[in-house]
């Protein structure tokens, strides 16, 4: 894990920078104590990261978990209470994880998950602008279409785009963030390329320093920042305090069914979130590792099992971290981890310190992550692969952007249902593979009719199992749909069957090719549908 350590150091302070008014705007909008924000993001960066079999996910409090958190506290009588609540529904994902079913999350079709990344930059993007000129007055991390103070996304946009208009901006907060975007483009686009010390400290955090430095000379200048524009940590004034922070639950609240209640909605929802993360960060991940889901889950009910018996909010992993880390140029799980003890660290020792970070610094921050995620250049692409692809891509997209998280993709992947249904009416399918091992460890496999996302499950399994040192003979010539997730597969595996000295002899009506360097590119050239 530390062999990384070089990629894996810079990228965790980035994560933290990006966690950190994370953690504390998501507890703010869940009417739960602003500790228990910060409980949770530790928790998912030591004990989820350390356990968890991702090497590039992020655990920590989800905005998606915001609103059921609210109307929980209020329903169920109070926090402590509510922590009853986190810790069953933390020992129901175990029960989930020990039934395998992490499997769940390998039947949810590539459009929509790249939809959901496109839409979650997107909302990034949005919900960032705001805080960039100094005009935040919603808690961090309301990511939701509808916000807690009755506004929405965009008419949220509308009042900031006035307020632009009118002078009524803070110019200190908006000048800093300009600053600070220029820091990270330059970064990221020039200096990085000069040599070791620029790709060793990252752009994001010399921009925050800079930003403190900011703060602290312009306090006595019309430029000064208002309190209301920096980051809030709870800063106690001893030990008996700090410990104070800390809540318990509640267990005679056990008996309540509204309890329960909570707790499988919270089970239920918090696995789901999950899932979709890592097989979203699976498809970022330059290296394509592929994320143990039954693991995840084990991981994050142990998570929320311990986050609960102190006073932390539920945790799931989180695509805003993780994509952060995956394009800071994380590489193992230390920097997940690594995140987690800078929280931990930072809140003991320095939350004055971290009080002097304009908001504004760490919205410039997410521009980029949202930027890099929602790139238009996807959008094309996903046009390129056709309507099957397109068409639940966009919808996905939109329902994010006007609904939350789950919606949009509930509605992505109903209309990739209705695709795969008027193909299955077109075309029966099957899937037939023929194991001819003969000693030399030669395999045949054989595709069906009609190869749709349905079939990942059983593919990705085939393929994993096959041993070291194999001769895949791999026959299309029957073919006459092959799903574009399908042929993600294929050229993941391509990448990996190199390291394992696995052979792979592509037989298709156009001919035999040996060792395709990519299926993507064959595909292409060959057309998916008779």
């Amino acid at each position: 894990m530390f062999k990384t350590i070089k990629n894996d150091l810079p990228a965790s302070i980035v994560v933290f920078f990006v966690a950190l008014p994370l953690c504390l705007g998501i507890a703010l909008a869940s009417g739960a104590p602003l500790f228990s924000g910060l409980i949770a993001g530790i928790i998912g960066g030591i004990v989820v990261g350390s356990l968890s079999g991702s090497k590039i996910g992020v655990s920590g409090p989800a905005a998606g978990l915001a609103a059921i958190v609210l109307t929980s506290i209020a329903t169920l009588g109070g926090y402590q209470n509510f922590l009853v609540a986190v810790v069953l529904g933390g020992i129901i994902q175990l029960i989930f994880g020990l039934l395998k079913a992490g499997i769940i999350g390998y039947y949810f079709p590539s459009s929509v998950i790249k939809g959901m990344l496109t839409g979650i930059g997107i909302i990034i993007i949005l919900k960032q602008i705001p805080y960039f000129f100094g005009l935040d007055k919603n808690p961090e991390g309301d990511f939701a279409f509808l916000q807690v103070d009755g506004e929405n996304t965009f008419t949220e946009l509308l009042k900031a785009i006035n307020a632009l208009l009118s002078g009524n901006f803070d110019k200190g907060a908006t000048l800093i963030a300009l600053i600070a975007l220029g820091i990270l483009l330059l970064w990221s686009n020039v200096l990085s390329k000069k040599g070791k010390f620029f790709e060793i400290v990252q752009g994001p955090l010399v921009a925050v320093i800079v930003g403190i430095v900011f703060y602290v000379l312009t306090k006595s200048s019309a430029l000064s920042l208002e309190t209301t524009h920096l980051v809030s940590v709870p800063v106690p004034d001893s030990i008996d305090s700090f410990i104070g922070q800390f809540s318990f639950p509640n267990f005679s609240a056990i008996t309540n069914p509204e309890v329960w209640i909570v707790a499988f909605t919270i089970a239920l929802v918090a696995s789901l979130e999950t899932l979709l993360c890592v097989e979203a960060t699976d498809k970022l991940d330059p290296n394509k590792n592929v994320t143990p889901t039954n693991r995840e889950l084990l991981a994050q009910g142990t998570g929320n099992v311990i986050s609960g018996m102190i006073g932390g909010l539920p945790i799931t992993q989180v695509i805003v971290r993780s994509s952060a880390n995956i394009q800071s140029g994380g590489r193992s799980k230390a920097s997940a981890i690594i995140h987690g003890f800078f929280l931990l660290i930072s809140v003991v020792l320095i939350p004055k310190l971290l009080n002097m970070i304009p908001l504004s610094v760490l919205a410039a921050v997410l521009f980029i992550v949202g930027y890099k995620l929602a790139k238009p250049s996807l959008f094309k692409k996903m046009y390129g692969l056709g309507w099957k692809q397109f068409v639940p891509f966009t919808v996905t997209v939109v329902g994010i952007v006007f609904t939350d998280l789950l919606v949009g993709i509930g509605m992505g992947l109903a209309v990739g249902i209705v695709v795969i249904l008027i193909k299955s009416y077109q075309n029966s399918h099957f899937l037939h593979i023929e194991d001819k091992s003969n000693g030399k460890h030669k395999i045949k496999m054989t595709l069906a009719e009609e190869v749709t996302f349905f079939n990942k499950g059983a593919i990705l399994k085939e393929l994993d199992s096959l041993p070291r040192d194999t001769y895949l003979e791999l026959d299309v010539r029957k073919t006459r749909y092959l799903d574009n997730d399908i042929i993600e597969i294929l050229d993941d595996f391509a990448f990996k069957a190199k390291e394992r000295h696995i052979d792979i002899q592509l037989i298709s009506e156009r001919g035999v090719v040996e060792n395709p360097d990519s299926f993507i590119e064959f595909f292409k050239l060959r057309p998916k549908t008779a």
